[in-house]
Order: structure tokens, then C-alpha cells, then sequence
């Protein structure tokens, strides 16, 4: 029942929000995943980046597509709680640890485990619109585990503009996604770190994209 209502929420309402009203270029389709596991490794604008990121994905994937979140903000009440677990199908990440040994990465690891498509922020938070701040490390922990594991780097643009963090208001305003190619855990957390900056820079100039003020 929880997985039809998933299906019909992505398909009659996401869906036409994302590819109608608010309008998508995605370059380089041929990059995305097409089967897990796998990390995507996006910027992050917009409550609108998941809900675009779960859309350009095969509907087939629906199912295996499990977005990391803020566990104290996406949890929040019971039907904030229940709606992230069971339609976002979201991996809660524990912002504040309460202890030393807790492993914050345990259920994102598991997933991929369990050869499901991990979406991932290394950002931390929503940035300013269309600023990209710098990629936290934490990234690296988990690739470690994984040295196997594909991550695709995905650059959005205009999404910050559409819905920006703190407002309420969708503003439709077409979007540039770009899509690049996998890399992989490199043995050393600055090359890894300095090539994942790479990638995501290049597919940034791309778009030559004017300053957004």
C-alpha cells in the first residue's frame, strides 16, 4: 500500500511539478545510474533538489532511491516523520551525536549494502541560491567503505531560484541539470576530494552561467 501511494505521489504529483511547471535541461542523461548501488553527489539549493533528482531517474528505480536527510528537521513531527520515512523513503542522518560510538554513516552504508541509490549533499545544507560551498569530507568515510562504489557528481542550476531556502513559494523558473561521470574512491582523501571538486566545477562552468545576485 505505502509503495503504491509512493508510486502515485511521484508520478501525479512530482513528476508534473518538475518536468511542467517548473521545466528541466538535463545534459548527459547517458551518465545517470542505471541500477544500484550507487552515490549521487549533488549541490544543494532547494528543498526542490530531491524531488528533481528522484524525477530524472528511471521511474523503475523508484523504489531503491533513498535520499539522506537531516533525521532533526525531516522527523520533526508525526507527519513530517511519516511522509520522509515512507514517500521520501529518506536515510534520517543524525546531525549531533549523542555519544562517541555512534556511526553516523551505519544506515547510509547499509543501504548500499543493499544495492539501493544513496543521494547525498556534501554540502551539509542548503546554500545561498546558486552559490556552491565547499564539499564536506564526510564523503570520504563513506566511499572508504565503499572503494567499489560509482559516484556520480550532479551540478543543478535555477533551482535555487524556483524554491529558495526559507521561502514557502514555488517561482517557476526553468533549470539546467548536469550530469557527470562516475568516478571513483581514489585511496587518498585529498585526491579523492580534490577530484570530486574537479568534476563538479567543470559541469558548474559548463552552463556559463552569469553571477546570481
Amino acid at each position: 500500500m505505502i509503495q503504491m501511494l509512493r508510486y502515485l505521489f511521484f508520478f501525479l504529483i512530482v513528476r508534473p511539478l518538475v518536468l511542467v511547471i517548473l521545466g528541466l535541461n538535463v545534459r548527459h542523461k547517458e551518465h545517470l545510474p542505471t541500477h544500484g548501488p550507487a552515490i549521487i553527489v549533488a549541490n544543494h539549493n532547494s528543498h526542490l533538489d530531491t524531488l528533481v533528482l528522484m524525477t530524472i531517474l528511471p521511474l523503475k528505480l523508484l523504489p531503491i532511491i533513498r535520499p539522506v536527510a537531516a533525521r532533526d528537521y525531516f522527523c520533526s513531527n508525526r507527519l513530517l516523520n511519516w511522509f520522509s520515512l515512507n514517500i521520501m523513503k529518506i536515510i534520517p542522518l543524525e546531525r549531533t551525536l549523542s555519544s562517541y560510538h555512534d556511526d553516523p554513516l551505519e544506515n547510509i552504508s547499509k543501504a548500499l549494502t543493499e544495492r539501493q541509490i544513496v543521494i547525498i549533499y556534501p554540502e551539509g545544507t542548503r546554500g545561498e541560491p546558486e552559490q556552491m560551498s565547499k564539499f564536506k569530507t564526510g564523503i570520504v568515510h563513506l566511499v572508504k567503505r565503499h572503494p567499489d562504489m560509482p559516484v556520480f557528481p550532479v551540478f543543478m542550476h535555477g533551482l535555487g531560484k524556483a524554491l529558495p531556502k526559507g521561502e514557502g513559494i514555488l517561482v517557476p523558473f526553468f533549470c539546467d541539470i548536469f550530469l557527470g561521470e562516475s568516478i571513483y574512491w581514489t585511496g587518498d582523501r585529498e585526491t579523492f576530494m580534490n577530484e570530486l571538486n574537479s568534476h563538479m566545477h567543470a559541469l558548474a562552468e559548463e552552463g556559463h552561467f552569469p553571477t546570481w545576485h
